[in-house]
């Protein structure tokens, strides 16, 4: 936040204009004109810092339209319709249930360790803490968390499927995880006061686990319980590539998503104007620009190994697996993007193309169906960015970043031991378990109920024409044909 006006006494100036009714004016002339002058930068301060956080918001806000490109292009053209449906859904339903429930469970201060407790509806809002820009920033990752799961889960969910979990996921399940590692409050948050865990509580800056895993997690539970595509795999179970329809609008989408990242993780520093140094150049501008290089390095390493080490494995160059790649990166260096040196940004890219190949490999041979690899990249990738970052912190940003605690832990390979790897795992662990009991749970019961799945007739036709009234591109004869058949009206 923008530092207190600076104070001006009269009676300090005496001295300096000597005695008699006129200096006694002049001094406090100049010190009224100090105050004024002091509150205009006060002013400005604070309206820099809420300049940048609204920006920021509209970026990430931006990354939607992203998902929305990304999810079409990697779905089949019959349900094109549906899933652009449901990524304004996501936005939507998240608004809504956010602004009732999410915000206050996750930062709802003062409160206790596990669940927050104010500002429900946002009342007595704005507050001493937070302002009406906090808010927005904060409902656009929750919605993150929820376009995630809908890629996990394309092409054969229900629509009110999608209505359920988005609610529940942005209103309940993610705001929950956000309080224990981002809140003041939380019982692993980095930022609590006292009684940290491991002497150091989570790192994990924009959210590779707050974000990334928990709608991982949510997807993975959604399309286990489902099950695959019809075709997905064949009657010896050999995986069968139901390819997306277009690529441009994945590399559309990727485009999109690579410039709101730069709102997504820059953009967690929440201000610009603070000095890390007294007297220095350097300050909180600097680490907002060395996390910005580290978020496009991780990235573009990604996606380069990814690109020569898929042409190693498959043989041709695939556009939709490099994005992919980059994606996967990003979703790496998330969590430790503003405590680490840019070499090890590429390193963490590195790592990341192939943690996304194995994952990829592994869902095959389980049969696991995942239109848009979410589980895997958003999961796979953003556990091994929580796990990087406990692994490569450096000291001197670690305490820039999360300052009042001399002698916080940092990364394990340099130099700082292993009690924040420690509480990395325990991260890991906890978000499984909450989102896998929580999600699953609804998920079940939804499958119980027969909210979840469409049936097979309605998949082999696509969800465009049975749900939604017709095909996103092409009208003919045949499709008012087909909806007779199918009693579509």
């Amino acid at each position: 936040m923008a530092t207190s006006p600076l104070s001006c006494s009269a009676s300090d100036l005496y001295p300096l204009l000597g005695d008699g009714a006129n200096a006694t004016a002049a001094a406090e002339f100049i010190c009224g004109r100090f105050e004024a002058i002091s509150n205009k930068f006060v002013d400005t301060g604070y309206a820099v810092d809420n300049t940048y956080l609204l920006f920021s918001a509209y970026l990430v806000f931006a990354m939607q339209l992203g998902f929305a490109m990304l999810c079409a292009g990697s779905v089949r053209a019959k349900n094109t319709m549906n899933i652009m449906l449901t990524n304004v859904l996501d936005a939507a339903a998240g608004g809504l249930f956010y602004y009732t429930f999410g915000f206050a469970l996750a930062f709802g201060s003062p409160s206790n360790g596990f669940i927050g407790q104010h500002f429900f509806g946002l009342s007595k809002f704005p507050s001493p803490s937070f302002d009406y820009g906090y808010f927005l920033y904060q409902w656009a990752f929750a919605i993150a968390a929820a376009g995630i799961t809908s890629g996990s889960i394309a092409e054969r969910t229900q629509f009110v499927a999608y209505l359920v979990y988005s609610s529940f996921l942005t209103g309940l399940v993610y705001p929950i995880v956000s309080h224990w590692f981002w809140s003041a409050d939380g019982w692993a948050s980095p930022a609590r006061a006292e009684n940290l865990l491991f002497g150091s509580g989570v790192i994990d800056f924009a959210g590779s686990g707050v974000v990334h895993l928990v709608g991982a997690i949510a997807g993975l539970w959604g399309s286990l319980i489902e099950g695959p595509r019809i075709g997905r795999f064949d009657h010896a179970g050999r995986a069968v590539v139901l390819r997306g329809h277009s690529g441009t609008l994945v590399v559309l989408g990727t485009f999109l998503l690579w410039f709101g990242w730069y709102g997504f993780n820059p953009g967690s520093f929440i201000n610009i104007m603070k000095s890390y140094e007294s007297g220095s150049y350097y300050g909180q501008w600097s680490a907002i620009g060395r996390t910005a290089v580290t978020t496009t390095l991780a990235g573009c390493t990604a996606a380069l190994t990814t690109l020569f080490g898929k042409r190693l494995l498959v043989g041709h160059w695939n556009v939709t697996d490099v994005c992919n790649g980059l994606l996967g990166g990003f979703a790496a260096i998330t969590g430790g993007c503003s405590v680490v040196d840019p070499w090890a940004a590429v390193l963490c890219g590195f790592v990341s193309a192939w943690v996304l190949i194995g994952c990829n490999k592994l869902a095959e041979k389980l049969h696991y169906d995942d239109p848009l690899e979410a589980t895997q990249l958003h999961g796979g990738c953003g556990s091994w960015g929580i796990i990087f970052t406990a692994l490569f912190a450096k000291e001197a940003y670690v305490n820039e970043v999360y300052p009042g605690q001399p002698g916080r832990p940092y990364g394990l390979f340099m130099g700082g031991g292993a009690r924040l790897l420690a509480a990395h795992i325990v991260q890991i662990l906890a978000i499984v378990a909450w989102v896998s009991v929580s999600m699953g749970t609804l998920f079940f019961i939804l499958h119980k109920l027969k909210l979840l799945r469409i049936s097979a007739e309605e998949e082999m036709a696509g969800m465009d024409l049975t749900s939604h009234g017709g095909l996103a591109y092409v009208y003919t004869d045949h499709e008012d044909e087909l909806k007779k058949q199918l009693g579509v009206v």
